[in-house]
């Protein structure tokens, strides 16, 4: 009895250390969450309530909640949602500099001068957001629920910009893959195989790897 009372307390100063070892500091918490206010205000007085339906602008507000909770199944849902997007965004962006050309037309309102620079600013949010999120799961581990609570959540989000959103905003890009309408098939056939779609092709992929690269948490 002796030798397992001097024992307990080593257990309890390692599981302290784990612990310890997934906090995220204050200031990380506090720094991102001015950023988020700043982000919010910003972009509702540039583009309206509308534009935060962007799969990217939710991972934005949604990382911050996160960040508070150090939530391992939201900081996996926001992985999938955006990182390989962010990359794409990246690419267009760091090309345009170098060639000045727009392989993708991902971020030609960057180059925009009639948009302010504090909004442009802001959108370089693209930039650090998927290095943020990689380093949430290398702290948080991944979540390999993520992959079907992101798929519902995204089909949620893309039935709410398909059925109360203006076609020509094409939020989420659920009616078309340009920036004006795609007039192939019906609309509703599109929304449908884009649905299907999206978990296969960008969802899945990134899950197997984040959950090979980073562990799996079930909570």
């Amino acid at each position: 009895m002796l030798i397992k009372a001097e024992k307990a307390p080593v257990c309890l100063i390692r599981l302290g250390r784990l612990s310890t070892k997934r906090t995220i500091s204050l200031w990380i918490k506090i720094a991102y969450t001015i950023f988020v206010a700043i982000f919010v205000l910003v972009y509702y007085q540039a583009y309206g309530i509308s534009n935060f339906l962007w799969f990217s602008d939710l991972a934005v507000i949604i990382t911050c909640i996160t960040i508070w909770l150090e939530s391992s199944l939201l900081s996996s849902m926001m992985a999938l949602s955006i990182i390989l997007f962010e990359l794409l965004w990246c690419f267009d962006f760091v090309t345009r500099i170098i060639t000045g050309q727009h392989p993708l037309n991902l971020t030609l309102y960057m180059f925009d001068p009639s948009s302010s620079l504090l909004v442009r600013g802001l959108s370089l949010f693209h930039v650090f957001l998927p290095i943020l999120l990689l380093w949430l799961l290398y702290r948080l581990g991944y979540n390999r629920k993520a992959l079907l609570w992101q798929t519902l959540f995204a089909w949620t989000v893309i039935l709410i910009c398909f059925f109360f959103t203006p076609m020509d905003s094409n939020i989420n890009l659920v009616f078309g893959l340009r920036l004006i309408p795609q007039t192939l098939i019906y609309p509703k056939l599109y929304l449908i195989l884009g649905m299907l779609l999206l978990p296969i092709l960008v969802y899945l992929p990134s899950h197997l790897v984040f959950k090979k690269q980073f562990g799996v948490k079930t909570r």
